[in-house]
């Protein structure tokens, strides 16, 4: 931890990943104005490593209480597997219990000795011949491009989402250390990164007292 708190740049990196772990390395190089080699020989420290994993791991702790009101408000909605979730959280719920739910017609195939299950020909026939309601025909081309549209806008909403909750927790953490927010509402790159090493040093400091 020594070695990041002396090169705030390679702090800056560990917080980068810890809150963002899929982003590539020329990402982080570009926002941090160094070399991809450089970013690379940090990532084969493992004190590197550590540092984004506890990072992470805070971050995840403090997820957690909003996970699980979540949860509550799905199981009191009627979601089996949220109550499942709440009930073995809250240690409410044994686990390793084995439970065998029959349908109701296995139910009658244990209650009738000798139960067979004959198929009358005559009767799938006559489903066979039944005439099936018309297929609504569906231009491939547009299905495909309405599929595309929607998936785009699915993933440019999470993407959204996700940019806002980093910069959530970045305004949340300058508060804590007493850095003010950034005055501009849209940064340079280069404001951004000075502000983000300027709480990431106090944090460190506060950690030394």
């Amino acid at each position: 931890m020594s070695d990041l708190i002396k090169n705030p740049r390679k702090a800056h990196a560990a917080e980068i990943y810890a809150l963002n772990p899929n982003i590539e390395a020329e990402e982080v190089a570009s926002r941090l104005g160094v070399s991809i080699d450089t970013v690379y020989v940090w990532r084969r420290d493992p004190n590197f490593m550590e540092a984004i994993y506890d990072r992470y791991m805070v971050m995840f702790a403090g997820e957690i209480p909003a996970v699980l009101m979540a949860a509550v408000r799905e199981a009191k909605a009627g979601n089996v597997q949220a109550q499942r979730l709440v009930l073995e959280h809250s240690g409410k719920l044994v686990k390793n219990i084995n439970v065998t739910i029959d349908s109701p017609f296995e139910k009658f195939l244990k209650n009738v000795e000798n139960a067979e299950v004959v198929a009358d020909d005559a009767e799938f026939s006559d489903v066979i011949d039944r005439e099936l309601p018309k297929r609504v025909e569906e231009n491939p081309v547009e299905r495909a491009v309405s599929e595309k549209k929607r998936l785009d806008d699915e993933i440019k909403r999470e993407e959204y989402n996700k940019k806002q909750k980093i910069w959530y927790q970045w305004k949340k953490r300058a508060k804590a250390v007493g850095v003010e927010p950034l005055k501009a509402k849209r940064p340079t790159k280069g404001q951004r990164l000075e502000w983000e090493e300027e709480i990431i040093r106090r944090e460190n400091e506060e950690k030394d007292i």
